[in-house]
């Protein structure tokens, strides 16, 4: 799970990460694959290309063979060795149906996270969402400082009463991996994972991101 998941069909792209807290799929419909297959690549060399390529337009070439993944963009050339792995069935831990649907905006529910998460138990940064009609509360408390911190926020919701906690570091985080304004949550029982989308996104892309829950604190 060091590593990122390509999936290649004639439909388009797909990547999966994963750390078993939190898992990112990110599909791509724009992409010419001339045949289905997956590899593993590690992240560092992902990384380090991400630095090296502009953020814009420019077609980059991808190819691979049974050991090593090779990029091209224009005079700019990576290769890395590929992870000779199994991926974990990750398919198994996506909800198939999250009943509860949660909008936000965006920066507005990170810089409550941030706020918040000050609070928090530095071991697992747990904040606890509470959620009803069109109010959104965020608590966090350490109690071994008897820190406390609460706060409310307007939100759409469609759904149940409902109180879950995640932690807040992994919120923040993958909340930075979408530029749209609003994001959905799409939501279940306190012990499922929860679903991130942004509510915008561009024809060719689909990006989701799920997150663990943790254990509410009573």
């Amino acid at each position: 799970m060091t590593g990122v998941f390509f999936e290649l069909d004639k439909k388009g792209l797909q990547c999966v990460a994963t750390d078993a807290h939190r898992l990112v799929r990110y599909k791509r419909t724009d992409v010419k694959c001339p045949k289905t297959d997956s590899f593993i690549a590690p992240r560092k060399p992902l990384t380090l290309l991400k630095t090296a390529i502009p953020s814009n337009e420019d077609e980059i070439t991808v190819s691979y063979n049974s050991n090593h993944l090779f990029v091209k963009h224009g005079t700019t050339q990576m290769s890395c060795r590929l992870i000779d792995a199994r991926f974990p069935d990750y398919k198994v831990v996506i909800p198939a149906d999250n009943p509860y649907k949660l909008t936000v905006n965006k920066s507005d529910f990170q810089s409550a996270l941030r706020r918040v998460s000050v609070f928090s138990n530095k071991s697992t940064n747990q904040v606890a969402l509470s959620i009803s009609g069109s109010e959104l509360q965020l608590a966090a408390q350490d109690v071994d400082f008897s820190f406390e911190g609460n706060e409310r926020m307007k939100c759409q919701y469609n759904g149940e009463d409902l109180m879950i906690a995640f932690n807040a570091r992994f919120l923040i985080e993958m909340l930075n991996a979408t530029e749209s304004d609003e994001v959905n949550i799409e939501l279940s029982t306190p012990t499922k994972a929860g679903i991130i989308k942004p509510t915008d996104q561009d024809e060719n892309e689909e990006l989701l991101m799920l997150v663990m829950p943790l254990m509410l604190n009573q």
